[in-house]
């Protein structure tokens, strides 16, 4: 059997996540599954099967009035639903003056209306109906079908009136080509403010995918230079990269030095000074220097290409709210098409209005619901919410993590490589002994280097710039107690814990001791150093009523020194990996619990939280593990903003519902009570859809506290 896949499609002509969730059913019939269809990036995905072929998708899409391409393109100037609108509002504008000027002007001719309206119509019912007969071909009827009703309905009432009343003097009475003109121009104009509008919610994919596109120079066998394509690079290529640079792919510096900004990708805002052996990622720019660097990762592999996967299918993972959305949307145009009906029969029946009233006002119903502002609100926010947590190097996988993160009560923090950075620095130094600190620090220096502790290769890098080794012979490293060794002079030192000195008095409590000849000379005190901007971001979570809880595997006395420096209320410390997880489990009973973990070994807590948090710096197990990684895994201020994104997206949402819930329950009683003209029920529903995207595009800007 054939390993399953994902198999992604570029769709084009998706207006509305109504026109999504048509395409989502009509694949499920088909047997597919894991479906799941994005209209704001134009893109359909699936798990490949057998039962049908790639060919048949298709097929199947496209005959639902949509298009399957290769790769969808910004077009250059005017896209095709902008000319459809410019050459309907030609026609359309003489069409709503008729009423300014004398029953006897050209623009009142029943011919010359007629003229007019045609075209418009047949564009309008060309662009609409594609839509509206694929989406009853699905079971999902969308805007479209309204439209096409409404329109269908003034022409052809219209064309009824010029046939029977040809000649007659009041026949203007019973013209609405203005009406099916203006409907379709203004509900054209919707198409075009919404598609320039979506189109920004998506501006961080497309940012980052700018990041990619790109050259490189790629260094021969024979010394010379060749430019090369990004789709062309290959793993093991040796490229050169100068000042002002584009960094290609993810790679190893195997000559030279420069700096690298790196802001684009972990949101770093210092540049940072790179050198052989260290690893450099595509997308980020060389600001200073030039390097050689062998890659490692080129096209799908590289750290860019997962976060703009990331981004991209973010919007799967539907949080709760947008459910009662999808749910309503799924039942509203057969809802409307009842009531519009309903309008008709009660007005011209029950309460004998005169018969282009009552079309009028059940064509103002039809025109007036607006479907679509309910399956673009939760969307849109999420894409700019997810968008902007991009930039910032918050990769954030899904709409479910950002309501669950919003609503959470509990934020739980391994201690060591999540509030700490694993780099232990000294804190202080008891000498015991006639020697001085220097002396000291030169022994400790020198036997640190003979150890492959982390501990010890932390103490190593903190003294390179202050000690002065020398050499040591026979050392030997002993299990549970530390190193031993002798110097030239045949000295004998030894390195280690407390067990070294169990039997001597008057001995503090360090964490380091060191004899010489049999004799303590001193007790070093160290300490793991934090992150960047942890107790600022611990008070700031307090203050959003947010239960900050350390969780770790350290003593009780570290942890609860560590909680009081940086204002954690809650602690458990000397956690095995099993307590931790009912620890999770616990809280989680309360509220959604958030872990936050360095992606290795906190890798079972965080897949048991609601929402996992790591900081990871992009390794896989984080990508894989965790909901949200942070790649900049220096500065917790990350987790504080992951936060905000989060609230503020969620409220985004709800502003969003309630306009399209709210505009619906009042707009479609005035419609039907008949104070709204069709036309100007059409610049409302056409104006609606803007201004849920308009409200979600604020997120991109606007200041979170």
């Amino acid at each position: 059997m054939s390993e399953s896949k994902k198999i992604t499609l570029n769709v084009e002509r998706m207006t509305c996540a109504n026109c999504a969730l048509g395409i989502k059913k009509q694949l499920e019939k088909k047997g597919m599954e894991e479906v799941s269809v994005n209209f704001s990036t134009g893109e359909a995905s699936y798990l490949n099967t057998p039962k049908i072929s790639l060919e048949e998708v298709t097929a199947n899409i496209n005959s639902l009035g949509f298009k399957v391409v290769d790769e969808i393109v910004d077009e250059e100037g005017l896209s095709l639903i902008e000319k459809k609108f410019y050459f309907s509002l030609i026609f359309t504008i003489p069409l709503f003056l008729h009423m300014f000027f004398a029953h006897d002007f050209i623009l009142n001719n029943v011919w010359f209306q007629l003229a007019l309206c045609t075209p418009v119509f047949l564009v309008g019912l060309s662009h609409f109906g594609k839509s509206a007969f694929g989406s009853l071909k699905t079971g999902v009827p969308n805007m479209d079908v309204l439209i096409v009703i409404g329109i269908s309905s003034a022409f052809g009432y219209s064309l009824y009136g010029t046939m029977a009343y040809l000649g007659m003097p009041e026949a203007h009475n019973f013209l609405f080509y203005e009406t099916a003109a203006t409907i379709t121009t203004l509900v054209l104009l919707g198409n075009v403010l919404e598609h320039r509008s979506v189109k920004q919610t998506t501006t961080a994919i497309k940012e980052l995918n700018q990041l990619q596109k790109t050259e490189a120079k790629r260094l021969l066998p024979n010394g010379e230079i060749e430019l090369v394509d990004y789709n062309d690079l290959r793993e093991g290529d040796v490229l050169q990269f100068n000042a002002g640079d584009k960094v290609a792919v993810d790679g190893e510096i195997i000559w030279g030095d420069a700096i690298i900004n790196e802001a684009m990708i972990s949101g770093e805002s210092k540049p940072l000074s790179k050198t052989i052996t260290h690893k450099v990622i595509g997308g980020t720019i060389i600001e200073d220097g030039s390097i050689r660097i062998k890659a490692e990762k080129v096209g799908n592999d590289t750290v860019l290409s997962k976060i703009i996967e990331l981004v991209k299918n973010a919007q799967q993972d539907q949080p709760e709210i947008q459910k009662l959305g999808d749910k309503v949307s799924g039942v509203f145009v057969p809802v409307v098409i009842g009531i519009a009906s309903l309008t008709f029969v009660i007005t011209y029946f029950v309460l004998d209005y005169a018969l282009q009233q009552s079309m009028m006002q059940s064509i103002a119903v039809l025109v007036i619901s607006c479907p679509c502002a309910m399956g673009l609100a939760t969307p849109t926010a999420v894409m700019v919410g997810i968008g902007r947590a991009a930039k910032k190097g918050i990769l954030i996988k899904g709409g479910s993590t950002l309501e669950q993160f919003a609503v959470a009560k509990n934020i739980v923090f391994d201690k060591t490589g999540t509030l700490t950075t694993g780099n232990f620095i000294i804190e202080k130094i008891k000498l015991y002994a006639l020697v001085s600190e220097q002396e000291l620090k030169n022994i400790l220096f020198s036997l640190e280097q003979h150890s492959s502790h982390p501990i010890a290769k932390s103490i190593v890098n903190y003294l390179r710039a202050d000690a002065t080794p020398f050499e040591l012979v026979d050392v030997k490293e002993i299990k549970g107690r530390g190193l031993e060794a002798k110097d030239a002079a045949g000295n004998s030192y030894q390195l280690g814990s407390y067990r070294l000195v169990e039997g001597l008095s008057e001995v503090d409590a360090h964490s380091i001791y060191i004899l010489k000849n049999k004799e303590l000379i001193a007790g070093v005190d160290i300490q793991d150093e934090l992150k960047e901007n942890v107790a600022a971001t611990i008070a700031l979570l307090n203050q959003q009523n947010l239960n900050t809880v350390m969780l770790s595997g350290d003593s009780e006395e570290k942890c609860n020194a560590l909680a009081a420096e940086i204002g954690i209320e809650t602690v458990y410390s000397q956690q095995l990996p099993d307590e931790k997880l009912s620890k999770i489990d616990a809280l989680q009973k309360i509220s959604p619990a958030v872990m936050v973990g360095d992606g290795i070994n906190d890798a079972p807590a965080l897949a048991k939280a609601s929402v996992g948090i790591s900081l990871s710096n992009a390794t896989q197990i984080a990508v894989q593990t965790a909901q949200i990684v942070l790649l900049n895994d220096k500065d917790l201020s990350q987790v504080y903003e992951a936060y905000l994104i989060s609230k503020h997206t969620l409220k985004t949402i709800k502003q969003n519902l309630f306009w399209a819930f709210a505009y619906n329950i009042v707009a479609i009683p005035i419609a039907a009570f008949g104070f709204l003209n069709p036309m100007v029920a059409a610049l409302a529903m056409a104006f609606s859809d803007v201004i849920v995207i308009g409200n979600s595009i604020r997120l991109k800007r606007k200041k979170l506290d």
